[in-house]
């Protein structure tokens, strides 16, 4: 088994050559061959620029091939990449770049009208010493900011052998990448990967879906995220499927995207799919290549599942369960699986996993039994980065994970999820930590304190509902609020809802009553 992510891109290339890896509606194709070829043009310029073994390049992009290309260069030389969502903000973006010690940050020039370096350019990231912009405009580069092509002409006269030297010290256990998701302390952790763990979740996505090289697969996500990163090229580097990826979530783009690029399997959240199914105009695209539609984040209502099945003739729905931590999916449902097992629970436990219930003392519970959800997999991250009390608290030393999800499974192994430990919520697909938002809307002038919750929402699932304290005097509104979170938190964190109060339901300890806040709404 071929176990690190720039193996896996030789192999590919290799073996499809000038078959599309990768394609979008705005983007031409490139080949798995054109696509090894400039992820070996940036690893040339790493070399000649002195990169060092183990160091970290951040990424900060929209799907793209040079995030590809970025990502299996840096990894080609012995670095671990850190992915950056592009709806990250500065301050967000800065905390990574700090903690995460980059020296080099690949980020996208303009992109949904905002110029993306100028964004950090005040923040202090002293240990940056470089912003590599991609599609960037000459004419706005600044300070520490070089062009992309200007980048990769620093590493024309490195030799291809050097490449192959660097490449030939980096095995699967070594690290790949660091993906940094949020935790209730309200700072994101960054879960570290080995080589072979990331490779070994492209397997299972694989497994899933039956992906090979006649599919288009379509995965739901942005490359900064899981779902997009090793659910979704990584995989299609190992399975020899042509990945392609719309620049919007609304029904008519990822319509747009189905019918004209022939998607045969698409990951998604279930709004994705109702606002697919609700289309009046749905009819006027072509989706008779799409053979396997896979939910989760969500439940998914038994009608959707229909109707996915009936109308739109798609012949397997399926769905499933995992974490970032986890490396992905530990559960998923089967092609014989029933509508109401497919749209009450997350299936059973993927061949490489196991998944076990326990109570609060860590008792293995019985079928039926509801209790923290516990997880092993090879697919597992190593740790949080500099962070060994949380990695003492989320991993056992026989190599279990808490995933702090509460759930039971019956007597056939397919797993339920009834509640969240934490206080996470799910919002269009995206993970949402009220702890994060509540740190960032403290630091809004006029707001004294703040408590976040999550509410349900028909169509995203659920949705944030900030209840804010006003500093004394301050007079701040809901829209400077709205204002305020537009600047300086990505767009999916941002609450629907605003509400102010003098004060916040308490215990005799002082701790927010979250439950009496649900009441409010």
């Amino acid at each position: 088994m071929i176990d690190t992510t720039t193996a896996l891109l030789r192999a590919a290339a290799q073996r499809w050559g000038n078959k599309t890896a990768l394609i979008s509606l705005r983007d031409a194709p490139i080949s798995f061959a054109a696509l090894d070829v400039e992820a070996d043009r940036f690893a040339k310029a790493l070399i000649a620029d002195g990169i060092e073994l183990a160091e970290r390049v951040g990424i900060w992009a929209p799907n793209m091939w040079e995030w590809v290309a970025a990502a299996v260069g840096a990894q080609r030389v012995g670095a671990a990449i850190v992915p950056l969502n592009s709806r990250y903000r500065a301050a967000e973006v800065a905390d990574i770049v700090r903690r995460a010690k980059l020296k080099r940050l690949v980020a996208i020039g303009d992109f949904l009208g905002t110029y993306y370096p100028a964004m950090v350019r005040g923040e202090d990231m002293p240990e940056l010493k470089q912003v590599i912009v991609v599609r960037g405009i000459p004419s706005k580069l600044a300070g520490r900011e070089i062009a992309w092509e200007s980048f990769l002409a620093h590493g024309a006269q490195v030799a291809d052998t050097l490449v192959r030297e660097r490449e030939a010290r980096v095995t699967g256990a070594m690290v790949a990448d660091i993906l940094f998701t949020s935790g209730t302390t309200g700072r994101p952790k960054g879960a570290v990967f080995t080589h072979q763990s990331t490779v070994r979740s492209s397997y299972g996505t694989q497994t899933f879906a039956s992906v090979t090289d006649a599919d288009c697969l379509c995965p739901m996500g942005p490359f900064a995220h899981f779902a997009g990163y090793k659910a979704g090229w990584l995989n299609g580097m190992l399975t020899g499927a042509t990945v392609c990826w719309s620049d919007a979530a609304d029904s008519e783009s990822m319509l747009n995207v189905i019918s004209r690029l022939h998607v045969t399997v698409m990951p998604a959240p279930p709004i994705i799919w109702q606002d697919i199914l609700d289309n009046p105009h749905r009819g006027d695209w072509d989706t008779s290549s799409l053979r396997f539609a896979a939910t989760g984040s969500t439940m998914i209502p038994p009608q959707t599942v229909r109707r996915l099945v009936s109308e739109m003739r798609i012949k397997q729905v399926g769905t499933g369960y995992g974490l970032t931590e986890s490396g992905g999916m530990t559960n998923f449902t089967r092609p014989q699986d029933t509508v109401e097992q497919v749209a009450f629970s997350a299936g059973r436990a993927a061949p490489d996993s196991e998944v076990r219930i326990a109570d609060a003392e860590r008792r293995w519970l019985g079928p039926n039994e509801a209790g923290e959800i516990l997880v092993r997999t090879p697919r597992l991250m190593r740790e949080y980065l500099d962070d060994p009390a949380a990695t003492r608290d989320a991993l056992e030393a026989d190599g279990w994970l808490h995933t702090g999800d509460v759930g039971s499974l019956d007597e056939e192994g397919y797993l339920k999820i009834t509640d969240r430990l934490k206080d996470m919520y799910i919002t269009n697909g995206f993970n949402v930590y009220p702890a994060e938002l509540e740190r960032l809307l403290g630091t809004m002038p006029g707001v004294a304190a703040c408590a976040v919750i999550g509410v349900p929402e028909p169509r995203k699932g659920e949705v944030g509902s900030a209840f804010l304290i006003r500093s004394p005097g301050s007079t701040v509104s809901e829209s400077e609020v709205f204002a305020w979170c537009k600047q300086n938190i990505a767009s999916y964190k941002i609450p629907k809802q605003v509400t102010f109060v003098d004060d916040f339901p308490r215990n005799s300890l002082g701790k927010i009553l979250k439950r009496e806040l649900k009441r409010l709404v």
